[in-house]
C-alpha cells in the first residue's frame, strides 16, 4: 500500500504547470492574465495570495454574502463534521429538516417544500423537472439570462456560444426578450396551460440588466392568466444580495418554484435548493425516489445553510448591502464618469450586484486587470463580455468601502491612460 507524504510548497509555476497537465489549458492562460497568482487564504472581505498579497474580493459571482469564513458558519459545520456529516439518507437526520424549516422561514409566503442540491444548475434542473412532471412541457426562458451549464439548465441559458457545441438540448425551449411583457403574453396565449417561464429578477451573468418597473409582478399576472408555471432563478439573486431577502419579495411576487444557492453554503459548502410550493411539489411528494442525489441534504451541508441563515439574519446583512449598495452605486458612478465618461455606457445596480458596462468587451477586461493590479477582485459576466461586476460582500467595514472606490478610482485612471500592466497585487 502507498502512503502518502505531505505534499511539498507548491511555486506559482508549478501550479500553474499542474492546470496544463490535468484540468483546462484555457484556464491556465486566464490565470496567467492575472499574473499567475495563487490564493491561498481568506478571511472576511479579503484573499491572500501565496507571496503574502491581500486583495478585496468584491467578485466570487454571488457566494461571500456574509464574507469568507464567517465564524457562525464555519463553528456550525466543524460541529457537524465531527460528529455525522454524511448520512445514509435512509433514516430520520435531523439537520436537513431543521435547514429546510430555517429557509422556509425566510421564503415568500407558500413555498413551503424543498428540494436541496449541490450546484445552481441542480436547483435549476430540480425546477424543470417539477414543471415537467406538472405537465408544463413547454419552456419560455429569456435573452440574456443564465440558469447553468448542465444539459436542461443550458437549454434556459440564452448565449448561443454556450449552447451550440452540444446541440440537440432539450425541446421545446423559446428564448423571449427580458423585459417584453408583451411577446410573453403572446407566447403563453399560444401554449395555453402547458408554458414554464423561467427568468431571474435580476440577470447577472447577463450584465446586471435590472427589468422595467412591476415587470416581475406583469410576469406573474400572465403566467396565473394563462395557467403556466413560473419559476425565479434566485441563485445570484438571493438571500440578500439585492438589498431585500429576494427579487420576488420586491414586486411582491410568489412563484411556483424559487431556486437558490450560492450564499446559501455560506461561503463554505457547496449547497442549492428548489423551494416549491405544495402544488408545483406533489409529484415528489407521491414518489420520494423520483428525483434523488446522493449528496442532497447531507448533514455537513445543512449545518452550513442553518448557519449562514443565522449569520443573515443576526447580523442584519440584508439591510446592511441596502445601505451598502446605496451608498456604492452612486460614489462608483461618479467615479466612472468622471474617469471613463467616453468609454462607459452606464454603471447599474440593485443592492451589492453592480455592473458597469463598457462601450466594448475588451476594456472591461482590461479594467478587470487594472482593479486587481489596485488590490480588488470584480467578476466578468457571462452574458454580458462588456459588464464588469462586483458582488462584494454585506460585511464591508467602512474602511473596505473606502478602500474599493480609492481602488476603482486608479483602475479607471490607469484604463484610459492606457498604463495597464501585468497585475501586482493589493495592500
Amino acid at each position: 500500500m502507498t502512503v502518502l507524504q505531505e505534499s511539498p510548497t507548491r511555486t506559482e509555476e508549478d501550479i500553474l504547470a499542474l492546470y496544463r497537465a490535468h484540468l483546462s489549458k484555457g484556464r491556465a492562460t486566464l490565470a496567467e492574465l492575472f499574473g499567475s497568482h495563487m490564493e491561498v487564504a481568506s478571511s472576511g472581505a479579503w484573499l491572500t495570495t501565496s507571496d503574502g498579497e491581500r486583495f478585496l474580493n468584491a467578485g466570487g459571482y454571488g457566494v461571500f454574502i456574509m464574507g469568507a469564513r464567517h465564524p457562525l458558519v464555519v463553528e456550525a459545520v466543524e460541529r457537524q463534521l465531527h460528529t455525522h456529516p454524511t448520512a445514509t439518507r435512509i433514516l430520520l437526520e435531523p439537520t436537513v429538516a431543521q435547514a429546510a424549516e430555517a429557509l422556509v422561514s425566510v421564503m415568500p409566503a407558500g413555498l413551503d417544500r424543498v428540494h436541496f442540491a449541490l450546484s445552481g444548475a441542480e436547483a435549476v434542473e430540480t425546477g424543470l423537472k417539477l414543471a415537467r412532471a406538472g405537465g408544463f412541457k413547454h419552456t419560455v426562458a429569456m435573452r440574456g439570462g443564465y440558469h447553468g451549464k448542465t444539459l436542461g439548465a443550458l437549454s434556459a441559458t440564452g448565449k448561443e456560444v454556450y449552447q451550440q457545441p452540444f446541440r440537440p438540448l432539450v425541446p421545446d425551449f423559446v428564448h423571449l426578450p427580458y423585459g417584453d411583457a408583451d411577446a410573453l403574453e403572446a407566447e403563453l396565449k399560444a401554449h395555453p396551460g402547458r408554458t414554464c417561464v423561467i427568468l431571474e429578477p435580476v440577470q447577472g451573468e447577463g450584465g446586471v440588466i435590472i427589468p422595467p418597473r412591476n415587470y416581475l409582478k406583469t410576469v406573474e399576472q400572465l403566467v396565473r392568466e394563462h395557467d403556466g408555471f413560473l419559476i425565479l432563478d434566485e441563485i445570484q439573486s438571493g438571500l440578500g444580495r439585492l438589498g431585500e431577502w429576494w427579487g420576488a419579495d420586491i414586486d411582491g411576487i410568489t412563484p411556483d418554484v424559487l431556486l437558490t444557492g450560492k450564499a446559501l453554503g455560506g461561503g463554505i459548502m457547496p449547497v442549492s435548493a428548489a423551494v416549491a410550493t405544495r402544488k408545483a411539489f406533489r409529484v415528489f411528494d407521491k414518489d420520494p425516489f423520483l428525483h434523488t442525489a446522493t449528496f442532497s441534504g447531507q448533514p455537513v451541508l445543512m449545518a452550513a445553510v442553518q448557519g449562514s441563515i443565522r449569520a443573515i439574519q443576526e447580523e442584519r446583512l440584508v439591510t446592511r448591502a441596502m445601505d451598502l449598495g446605496g451608498l456604492l452605486l452612486p460614489k462608483l458612478t461618479e467615479i466612472a464618469r468622471r474617469n471613463i465618461g467616453d468609454l462607459l455606457v452606464e454603471v447599474r445596480g440593485r443592492g451589492l450586484l453592480i455592473g458597469v458596462e463598457l462601450v466594448e468587451a475588451g476594456l472591461a477586461g482590461e479594467l478587470l486587470i487594472e482593479l486587481f493590479n489596485h488590490g480588488v477582485v470584480a467578476n466578468h459576466s457571462m452574458n454580458g463580455s462588456a459588464v464588469v461586476r462586483f458582488t462584494p460582500p454585506a460585511v464591508l467595514t467602512d474602511a473596505d468601502v473606502a478602500f474599493l472606490l480609492d481602488s476603482f478610482d486608479k483602475a479607471t485612471r490607469a484604463l484610459v491612460t492606457g498604463s495597464a500592466t501585468m497585475p501586482k497585487g493589493g495592500n
